[in-house]
């Protein structure tokens, strides 16, 4: 990493450090219980064969009180040569950065950084029933597509209806009924006045409010026949 100069450390050159970040790897015998584990599971092997990390990954890896992700100190370790005592210093700060965005970029980096490179991972999760299934599937899904004579419907051609004299085009063949059916009685009327229940507040008389406006939507509806 290159650091800053500093006339008044007595910095007059950019100095260059060396600054290192090591993670603690899961062993053979660890990545073998954990990729048998994910191997079972289809919601798992399907999403990496995929090229996907599974969102509970991780969870997968703790049943075997293992963690994919460091989850203390213990699991990495940082150095740099600068004179700054503390861990992390901003170099090592900038590495942890460097290493969040590969992340962003590349996901599978971190098997590769915990000691399994995402070739053997894929081998390895193809071995299994269900790799090996999903595997033929995949295969055959990426195979390319056959020759055909087109890829759009042919076009067919439908003749018009012919007609014998502009009046037949204009007025066609069958003509409009002469009367027309009347509209059908509702059976219920007052429905919102309904809604709200007889009596409101605003009503002091001692008559049903329903009715009265029944008999006025009744009158209303008489005069609007007529």
């Amino acid at each position: 990493m290159r650091g800053s100069v500093n006339p008044y450390f007595g910095v007059y050159e950019e100095p260059l450090y060396t600054t290192t970040l090591e993670f603690q790897p899961i062993s053979a015998a660890q990545w073998s219980a954990a990729i048998a584990l994910v191997a079972s599971k289809a919601s798992l092997i399907s999403r990496l064969l995929l090229n996907e990390i599974p969102d509970n990954i991780e969870e997968t890896f703790k049943q075997l009180n293992l963690n994919l992700l460091p989850g203390s100190r213990k699991d990495f370790k940082s150095t740099c040569s600068c004179p700054d005592w503390g861990n992390p210093c901003k170099h090592i700060a900038g590495v942890y950065y460097l290493v969040a965005a590969e992340l962003d970029q590349n996901p599978f980096l971190l098997f590769e950084l915990r000691g399994l490179s995402k070739d053997n991972l894929m081998k390895e999760l193809a071995k299994s029933p269900l790799g090996q299934a999903l595997s033929a599937e995949l295969q055959l899904q990426t195979q390319a597509p056959l020759p055909i004579e087109s890829y759009y419907a042919p076009l067919k051609t439908i003749g018009s209806e012919t007609c014998d004299n502009l009046r037949q085009f204009w007025h066609g063949a069958k003509r409009l009924p002469q009367t027309m059916e009347p509209i059908p009685q509702v059976p219920v009327s007052g429905i919102p006045v309904k809604k709200q229940g007889d009596f409101p507040a605003f009503w002091h008389r001692d008559n049903s409010f329903i009715e009265a406006m029944e008999t006025l939507y009744q009158q209303v509806k008489v005069k609007g026949q007529l």
